[in-house]
């Protein structure tokens, strides 16, 4: 797909890899909406990249239709969902205390990484639907960010695995589903990228901790994640898949 004047969607597009995947998409010429919570962050980022900016709780059903239908009415329909919002917040299932984790901390991760996807992704698949289709027939590509916790969560991340997990499964029969209609769902799994989620999540994070990472031994950098989604929306073979972006790294 060609990204020249294609209407995109970035979610959590305020910082880290939402931010960076935002400013590729508008260099490849892209007209960007970007959505994001933090207003003040996504306004910002809007205006260094010239995209639309629309503050938005995506985890809020209301809020999030009503921020596709503005990102339309100003871009028109677009053919490119990038799903980059992520929370975080380590958290044993009984804590050192003989607590158990309060239920409403576990629903607050899956409402936000994985039922606010699977939202922007029905809303923004039902405009897919209509568009005129492109080369092999294409109408559009939806990626969602994932993580290498889906597979490999460690103490204290029940929730964010199983939210994220939920996320990866969702990439097959979705994609099985849309491709009916000339849409690609495709799914990353970043593994340890310098992002706030990250720092929040690895609470003792040490710099050493990149020495576990077999090549290259660092952090990934944003860009890199937005060079994949770059790739995986011109690459049309590439479908029904969560692609790890790790470095080989194993938890």
């Amino acid at each position: 797909m060609d990204l020249w004047d294609c209407a995109a969607v970035v979610t959590g597009a305020a910082s880290g890899l939402g931010a960076e995947t935002a400013r590729h998409l508008a260099e490849a010429g892209a007209k960007v909406a970007a959505i994001d919570i933090d207003q003040t962050g996504v306004e910002a980022l809007a205006a260094e990249i010239g995209a639309l900016a629309i503050p938005c709780d995506v985890a809020d059903a209301p809020a999030a239709e009503a921020a596709i239908a503005k990102a339309k009415e100003a871009n028109g329909p677009a053919r490119v969902l990038i799903n980059c919002v992520g929370q975080a917040r380590p958290q044993r299932i009984v804590d050192a205390d003989g607590q158990p984790m309060p239920l409403e901390d576990f629903r607050y991760l899956v409402e936000v990484n994985l039922i606010s996807a699977f939202n922007m992704m029905r809303l923004v698949a039902a405009d897919m639907a209509g568009l005129t289709p492109g080369r092999d027939g294409e109408r559009g590509v939806i990626i969602s960010t994932a993580s290498v916790s889906a597979y490999e969560g460690q103490v204290g991340e029940a929730a964010y695995a199983a939210s994220k997990g939920g996320l990866a499964s969702m990439m097959l029969p979705a994609a099985r589903e849309l491709g009916s209609l000339g849409i690609r769902v495709v799914g990353i799994a970043p593994g340890l990228f310098s992002t706030p989620t990250l720092f929040k999540m690895e609470q003792d994070l040490d710099p050493r901790i990149a020495r576990s990472v077999p090549f290259p031994q660092r952090f990934g950098d944003p860009a890199e994640f937005a060079m994949l989604v770059a790739h995986v929306i011109k690459n049309t073979m590439i479908n029904g898949t969560v692609l790890r972006l790790d470095g080989g790294y194993h938890k």
